[in-house]
């Protein structure tokens, strides 16, 4: 993905989940959160057809996490299983605070060679085009607001 189509990812993000869910917050008055972490939106997901990162998914439990509501996070969806792994370790670490230390190699086990070539935490990528334009992301965003 070439920064451009990251950075767009970035807004995409800020343009629609983050005004969304405040929204939300802000109309119903939660005092607490459930928060569905299906895994079936990463890139490489055998069934999905979405292309979120490990690290792009957990922004969205990093941001769900600042509004300090008391939060039972559930996983769900996912059928690349080492990813559905990867991510829900890494959310894991984000939800306890230790996402800076976690290490970005996978340790050895007994289904270590599920995660090779690379054995990394985070998966890169695919060359997936993104088709939200700015247009469509605004209008998606004022309908549901």
């Amino acid at each position: 993905m070439t920064k451009g189509g990251l950075q767009f990812c970035l807004l995409s993000f800020d343009r629609i989940f983050k005004p969304v869910v405040s929204k939300a917050i802000d109309v119903y008055r939660p005092t607490v959160l459930v928060l569905q972490c299906g895994a079936d939106s990463l890139t490489q997901d055998r069934l999905g057809c979405f292309n979120l990162t490990v690290k792009g998914h957990a922004e969205c439990v990093r941001y769900v996490k600042t509004f300090n509501l008391p939060t039972m996070v559930l996983g769900g969806g996912g059928y690349t299983i080492r990813n559905v792994a990867r991510c829900w370790c890494y959310e894991t670490a984000v939800l306890v605070n230790q996402d800076q230390e976690i290490s970005e190699n996978v340790p050895w086990h007994d289904y270590y060679d599920s995660y090779a070539p690379d054995y990394s935490l985070h998966i890169v990528p695919s060359l997936l085009e993104n088709r939200n334009t700015k247009e469509s992301l605004e209008k998606t965003k004022l309908q549901v607001l």
